[in-house]
């Protein structure tokens, strides 16, 4: 199995297929896969083919990258655009997976013109027009923590998919005006009474919001955090964001 990887990616050939057990085990280790109907599922194997054959992965730290890791990414980064196509990923070919959480070295300016350094500790970023980076670690445990609604890889490239048009703003690339327009009518309240409550929950000790509370940290964060829980527990999600459902729907399941 460890070969299969290198020879599709030196072939020219579409005709290479992911080896069935593999892909099984795939849909095993992520169960949120494995739920989607048979023709999807098909639509997903074939796609995900073609991504392997686009991208380029990368180990880090020392991490060697193996069949199992490439397709488990593969087929989770593919599930946003299943129903869009691959050319919404056309921007960037690498994949670099480090073997658990990364520190990044930021810098901020405040409005007084003093510069402040800190470190972040991350799960993975996306850069405009660069690569992924992805903590095996956290990709590797998605199938557990769907039930939340967390998936990293699915986090990441919805960022991809956010920064077409320019810097991740919480809207993806829309055909036009009027489409921003309702695009916004939806997510803004939404995005408004979700830092209301995580406001609340932090401050007061109300109840916390069952999607992950990062998302409160911009409208950006919040679009990318509701994706992963409407990819991977779809019922959930529905249950307090019923019109994100229904936004996220027309755009990922075009008619």
């Amino acid at each position: 199995m460890l070969n299969w990887l290198r020879t599709l990616g030196g072939s020219k050939s579409l005709t290479k297929t992911i080896p069935e057990t593999l892909w099984m085990d795939t849909l095993l280790q992520f169960p949120f896969l494995a739920r989607r109907p048979i023709a999807e599922l098909q639509e997903l194997n074939a796609l995900t083919e073609k991504f392997l054959k686009q991208k380029e992965f990368t180990g880090a730290r020392g991490l060697k990258v193996t069949d199992e890791m490439a397709v488990a990414i593969a087929a989770q980064a593919c599930l946003p655009v299943l129903h869009l196509g691959l050319r919404w990923y056309d921007d960037f070919k690498g994949i670099v997976v480090h073997p658990g959480a990364m520190l990044a070295r930021r810098q901020v300016t405040d409005q007084a013109g003093v510069v402040h350094y800190y470190s972040e500790t991350l799960l993975g970023e996306a850069m405009q027009g660069g690569p992924v980076t992805l903590s095996w670690q956290d990709v590797a445990g998605a199938g557990d923590s769907a039930e939340h609604g967390h998936n990293v890889v699915i986090h990441e490239f919805v960022h991809k998919i956010d920064m077409r048009d320019g810097a991740a703003d919480g809207c993806p690339p829309l055909p036009t005006r009027s489409a921003h327009t309702a695009w916004h009518a939806v997510m803004q309240p939404a995005y408004d009474e979700f830092c209301e409550k995580v406001a609340m929950a932090t401050r007061f000790g109300a109840e916390a919001p069952w999607l992950d509370d990062y998302g409160a940290r911009s409208p950006a964060e919040f679009f990318a955090v509701a994706c992963e829980a409407y990819f991977v527990n779809r019922p959930r999600f529905t249950q307090d964001f019923a019109p994100l459902t229904a936004l996220f729907d027309r755009f990922f399941i075009p008619k």
